[in-house]
C-alpha cells in the first residue's frame, strides 16, 4: 500500500534521528537526538527532572545494529569478489569548492522549480525484503517527514513502482536499505532502474544498490552520463569501512558518531578520470580519521544525487543528518532563500513552579524581545509523596492564582500557551523514576536497566484513543478553570506516546512543538508496531505521517550534570549545534529551557545563537 502526506521535534535520555536504536539494548535507529532530560530543582521541590528522553541512543527501536552491518559488510566484500575489474575508475577527486556550493540540478532544475511553483510533491520509495526489511519503512518514514516541510508526500516500497512514475512528482528519493543479491533477489523493478537515467526529475538515490543501477542500464552508459562507476565502489578501503567521524558541508563540519562494530559503512564512488565524463560534484565531504584522508560522502552528476549511507541511526543535533536535511532544498525547493530563525521554549511549567522564577526569566526575555512558548503541565501530582515528607500531593492551576497571574503576565510579554500533557506521568507507579509530575512519562511506558539506560516498553497500560482523549480534555479544563487560554500548542512529555495518542493530539492543537517516534505500520496502513519505531527530530517545520504540524526542537537544552549515560550540555554545546545547523539553509535553532536554572545560561544560548546570525521567532508563527 501506498501512504500519502500532506503539507505543512525534548528527550534528552536518547539522541533522534532518532531511530531509538542506535533514535534501546539492540541499537536504535534515530532516538530524538541530543534531547535533554529535564533535571534540576523543580520548582519547589528539591527533586531533579529526567525530562524529554526521546529513544535510544541510535534513534531506531530495537534494531540489531551489528548483525546488519556484519550482512552489509560482507554482502558488499562479496560483491567486489565477483565484479570484474575495470579501467578507468580512479580514487574520488573533489568536485568543485565546497564552499557555499549547492550545485543546481543540471538538466532537471527549471522543471524541478517549476513544479514547485504549482504544487510541490515528493516520491519516496523503501525496500522490504530481507531480513532487515523492516528498517526501510522506518528510513521512508524519517525522510518522508522531511519532505512534509516542502508539500505533499507519496511513500511505498519500491517493488510497486510501476513505469512513467518518477515523471509524476517533482523529486523522488530511493532508500536503498536492502542490500541485494546472494540470497535476497533484487525487488527493484527494471521499470524503475530505466526511469531514473532517463528522466530530467531529480532523484536522490541513498546507500545500497546503486550498482545494480549501473548494471541494469549498462555500466560505460553509467559511466558517461554521470561520470563515476557504482559497480568499482564499496563501503570499504583496504578491507576496513574506515572509522568515518566527520562528514563537512557548507562549511560546517558536522559530527558523525556510530559505535564500533556497528558501522555498515559510507560508499566511496570512484570517479571516472581521462576527458569526456561528466563533471561530477562533490556535495558533502567525509574524513576518515583511522587513515586520515577524504572521499565524497555525497556527489551530484546530472539529474542524480547519491548519499553513500542512510543517515537516520547515531544522529545527534551537529550530526551529519544536517546535510540531507538542506539537500532536499535542491531538488524540491532549488530557489529557496537563506534565512535562519531560532525557537525557544520554558519547560515542565507545573502548578509547583515558583513565580518569582518565571517572572525574571520573563523579564528578561521581555527586555531582548524574545518571543517564546511556556509549556504548562495544568495538574501536579506526587502520588507517594516523594518529594513531600511521604505524604500524597495534587496541585491544579487553580490553587495556584499567582502562578497563574504570572502566566498572563508572561503572555502578556511576548510567550505563547503550550500543552505538556495532563499530569506528566502515568498513575502511582515509577515510569521509570518515581511517579512525580515532570519526571515521568505520561504516554509511554519505560524503564532504567542495570546500564542506567533508559529503555522504552511500549504504550501504556490501557493506552486508547479515549484514553488519550480524556486526558488531553481534563488538561485543557484545567486551563479554562484557571482563565487562561485553550492552548493550540502540545508537546508530548518525555517525547513518547503511541502512534495512537499522536492522532489524537493532532485532533485537539495545530502543532507539535518536539522531537517524535514513528511506528512501523504508519506507512503501509496497519496496526502500529510498538516495538519498531524511529525517532527524529526536525530543522524546520514539516507535516509528518500522522498529518500533523511540527515545529523544530533541534538543538537540545541546557542540562549542567550528566545523567543515565548522557552528558551534560551547556550553553557552548547548543551554540556549537546551532552554528551546525547553520548549513541548513531555511532552518531553525530550536531549544528548551527549564525555568528552574538560573537566567544567566540562557543569557549566554541567547546571545550566542543570535550572535551567529539567527532571529528569534514566536512557536505561534513559525511555519
Amino acid at each position: 500500500m501506498q501512504s500519502r502526506i500532506g503539507r505543512s521535534g525534548k528527550s534528552r535520555v536518547s539522541v533522534i534521528v532518532m531511530f531509538i536504536a542506535a533514535l534501546l539494548g539492540a541499537a536504535i535507529l534515530s532516538a530524538p537526538a541530543g534531547g535533554a532530560a529535564e533535571r534540576g530543582p523543580a520548582g519547589k521541590g528539591d527533586h531533579r527532572h529526567r525530562g524529554e528522553l526521546p529513544g535510544g541512543r541510535a534513534g531506531l527501536g530495537k534494531v540489531d545494529f551489528s548483525g546488519w552491518a556484519k550482512a552489509q559488510r560482507a554482502a558488499d566484500r562479496d560483491r567486489r569478489a565477483k565484479t570484474p575489474v575495470r579501467g578507468g575508475g580512479q580514487p574520488p577527486r573533489a568536485g568543485r569548492d565546497l564552499a557555499g556550493a549547492r550545485a543546481p540540478l543540471a538538466a532537471g532544475s527549471a522543471r524541478a522549480a517549476a513544479a514547485a511553483d504549482a504544487g510541490t510533491t515528493a516520491l519516496v520509495l523503501y525496500d522490504t525484503a530481507g531480513p532487515y526489511g523492516h528498517l526501510g519503512e522506518l528510513y521512508a518514514m524519517a525522510t518522508a517527514n522531511l519532505a512534509g516541510h516542502f508539500g505533499t508526500v507519496t511513500a511505498k516500497p519500491v517493488s510497486q513502482y510501476t513505469a512513467g512514475m518518477v515523471d509524476q512528482y517533482t523529486a523522488t528519493y530511493y532508500i536503498g536499505s536492502t542490500y541485494y543479491g546472494g540470497s535476497i533477489p533484487d525487488a527493484v523493478p527494471a521499470a524503475f532502474y530505466q526511469d531514473v537515467v532517463a528522466t530530467t526529475r531529480p532523484v536522490t538515490w541513498l546507500a545500497d544498490n546503486i550498482w545494480s543501477l549501473a548494471n541494469a542500464t549498462g555500466v560505460a552508459q553509467f559511466q558517461n552520463k554521470y561520470g563515476w562507476d557504482p559497480t568499482a565502489s564499496y563501503f570499504e578501503a583496504n578491507g576496513s569501512v574506515g572509522t568515518v567521524t566527520q562528514v563537512t558541508y557548507r562549511d560546517q563540519a558536522l559530527t558523525r558518531k556510530v559505535p564500533a562494530g556497528q558501522d555498515g559503512g559510507v560508499l566511496r564512488p570512484a570517479v571516472m578520470s581521462g576527458p569526456g565524463y561528466p563533471a561530477v560534484t562533490q556535495l558533502a565531504t567525509a574524513r576518515d580519521t583511522s587513515t586520515g584522508t577524504d572521499f565524497p560522502w555525497a556527489v551530484r552528476s546530472g539529474n542524480l544525487t547519491y548519499v553513500g549511507e542512510i543517515p537516520f541511526a547515531y544522529v545527534s543535533e551537529s550530526d551529519r543528518i544536517i546535510a540531507f536535511q538542506d539537500l532536499l532544498f535542491d531538488s524540491l525547493a532549488p530557489a529557496t532563500a537563506e534565512r535562519h530563525r531560532a525557537m525557544m521554549r520554558l519547560e515542565d511549567i507545573s502548578p509547583n513552579s515558583d513565580p518569582a522564577q518565571l517572572r525574571a526569566i520573563a523579564d528578561y526575555l521581555a527586555a531582548e524581545q524574545i518571543p517564546y512558548g511556556i509549556n504548562v503541565i495544568p495538574v501536579y501530582t506526587d502520588p507517594k509523596g516523594t518529594h513531600n515528607n511521604g505524604r500524597p500531593q495534587t496541585v491544579t492551576l487553580v490553587q495556584r492564582p499567582q502562578l497563574v497571574a504570572t502566566l498572563k503576565y508572561m503572555l502578556q510579554h511576548g510567550a505563547v500557551l503550550m500543552n505538556h500533557g495532563y499530569t506528566h506521568q502515568y498513575g502511582n507507579t515509577a515510569n521509570p523514576y518515581n511517579g512525580v509530575t515532570g519526571d515521568d512519562f505520561e504516554f509511554y511506558r519505560a524503564h532504567v536497566d542495570a546500564s542506567d539506560n533508559v529503555v522504552y516498553d511500549g504504550p501504556v497500560t490501557g493506552d486508547s484513543a479515549l484514553w488519550a482523549q480524556t486526558r488531553v480534555t481534563l488538561g485543557l479544563a484545567q486551563f479554562a478553570l484557571a482563565g487562561l487560554p485553550v492552548p493550540r500548542l502540545w508537546t508530548t512529555p518525555h517525547y513518547a506516546a503511541s502512534a495512537t495518542d499522536y492522532k489524537v493530539f493532532a485532533q485537539n492543537y495545530t502543532a507539535r512543538l518536539e522531537r517524535s517516534l514513528y511506528f512501523s505500520g504508519t506507512l503501509g496502513g496497519s496496526t502500529a508496531d510498538p516495538n519498531r519505531f524511529i525517532g527524529q527530530f526536525f530543522p524546520y517545520v514539516v507535516k509528518d505521517v500522522y498529518g500533523t504540524k511540527v515545529l523544530p526542537e533541534n538543538i537540545g537544552n541546557y542540562e549542567p550534570e550528566a545523567y543515565n549515560n548522557h552528558p551534560a550540555r551547556l550553553p557552548a554545546d547548543l551554540i556549537a549545534s546551532a552554528k551546525a545547523n547553520l548549513a541548513v539553509r531555511d532552518g531553525y535553532a530550536g531549544f528548551f529551557y527549564h525555568p528552574y536554572y538560573p537566567v544567566q545560561p540562557l543569557k549566554e544560548t541567547v546571545e550566542g545563537i543570535r550572535a551567529l546570525g539567527y532571529t528569534f521567532v514566536s512557536p505561534a508563527t513559525a511555519g
